[in-house]
């Protein structure tokens, strides 16, 4: 990989993570964005994701834990289901003509959320009783489109929550925290483990994304966020989005 190259994935994934993590995101379709931009291959793409995925979600699952902005019930009523989703999702492998326009989607569907706002409501809710049924199908779809295309599912998790009055704006994040990381376990597990597509410069993107995780988790833990910051990732998103869907029309990104 170009030095070059390497250096602005770093910075981006930097970004991406204080972004992410202010609210309660490991950051994964932000990770795909931009490296869809760079044009790396979905083989690298995936395991990539995950990887730094679960050290942003960590970090923000321990920061917002620690501000009591959490619940294991709704966590557990979710990610008992995710979990082996997640897994199955990881083992499989998709050729580029059906992995890049599942992911364009995700992407789309994570951009027009930012740009709605629905991620920062700054009202407070009260939590609606869960139905059981509702949550272990949720968790599983979510489990699992999570391990096939490398995200964490926080994306599609936290509107869920948010919409429904499960829980309140800053316990989703946490709960979306925990979520994220539990399944970016099990779609890597699934996945294998194949590390030997992973670019050595995981290192640097790993400590980027660490760095950016706590700052954002510190500051989405405590503070209202800036949701002007959130319709900018947006944008990105659509512009990774587009770029993954053309396959659909070129064949070739």
């Amino acid at each position: 990989m170009l030095p070059a190259i390497a250096a602005s994935l770093t910075l981006l994934f930097f970004v991406t993570s204080i972004l992410y993590a202010s609210v309660g995101h490991g950051g994964a379709s932000g990770y795909l964005a931009v490296m869809a931009l760079m044009g790396l291959t979905p083989d690298v793409m995936k395991p990539t994701a995950l990887i730094l995925n679960i050290l942003t979600s960590g970090i923000a699952t321990i920061k917002f834990y620690q501000a009591k902005h959490f619940d294991w019930r709704v966590f557990g009523t979710f990610a008992i289901a995710s979990f082996p989703c997640a897994f199955l999702g990881g083992k499989l492998s998709l050729p580029d003509v059906i992995y890049k326009p599942i992911v364009g989607l995700v992407l789309l569907y994570a951009a027009v959320s930012l740009l709605k706002g629905k991620r920062l409501p700054t009202e407070t809710s009260n939590p609606q009783k869960i139905p059981l049924a509702i949550a272990i199908l949720a968790g599983m779809g979510i489990g699992f489109l999570s391990g096939l295309t490398g995200v964490g599912g926080g994306i599609f998790l936290s509107p869920l929550l948010i919409l429904t009055s499960w829980t309140s704006p800053k316990t989703t994040a946490g709960v979306s925290a925990a979520f994220i990381l539990v399944n970016s376990m099990a779609g890597l597990l699934g996945l294998g483990i194949k590390v030997s597509t992973v670019p050595k410069e995981i290192i640097f993107w790993g400590l980027a994304v660490s760095l950016g995780g706590w700052i954002g988790a510190q500051y989405g833990s405590q503070k209202v966020n800036n949701i002007n910051l959130q319709r900018l990732l947006g944008v990105v998103l659509i512009i990774a989005s587009w770029k993954m869907l053309s396959v659909l029309f070129s064949g070739v990104l």
